[in-house]
């Protein structure tokens, strides 16, 4: 009897969690995941914490969330276990998993999120920069004459 091969794939995958969650039980959520990925022979790369953000619409009432980068690889089957592990746990808010091109390594992938996020980063202080001008000129234009 031949023992089937499975293709091991590189993934990202962004969680979002329950913002009341303890230090602690985010712990325990990724070290359960960690012990998934290591059942179907797969590693843990890389988890990166984007911190507490708004949410576009509210989920169960809530208007933040926790969010969660990570890195890993893995096959088809480990990926379908997280996904229904994550389907009955009631503090995980959303999550999606998608499979990059394994022709790249998963540090070139990271160097690719890590210039976004910091693109992204100079865009938003950009912006802000911006409205805070915009609200100093205002100010200005509406202010009563000095008697």
């Amino acid at each position: 009897m031949a023992v089937e091969t499975t293709n091991i794939n590189n993934y990202e995958s962004v969680v979002i969690l329950d913002p009341t969650l303890t230090e602690e039980d985010q712990k325990a959520f990724f070290t359960k995941n960690k012990a998934i990925v290591e059942s179907f022979e797969g590693q843990i790369n890389h988890i990166d914490t984007w911190g507490q953000r708004y949410l576009a619409n509210k989920i169960n009432k809530l208007s933040r969330g926790a969010y969660f980068h990570t890195t890993f690889t893995a096959n088809g089957e480990c990926v379908k276990e997280l996904e229904r592990t994550m389907k009955i746990n009631d503090k995980v808010l959303r999550y999606v998993h998608v499979r990059l091109d394994n022709r790249m390594s998963i540090e070139k992938h990271l160097d690719r999120y890590k210039d976004i996020v910091l693109e992204s980063k100079k865009r938003a202080e950009e912006r802000e920069a911006k409205m805070q001008a915009r609200k100093a000129a205002g100010n200005k234009k509406f202010r009563k004459p000095s008697r």
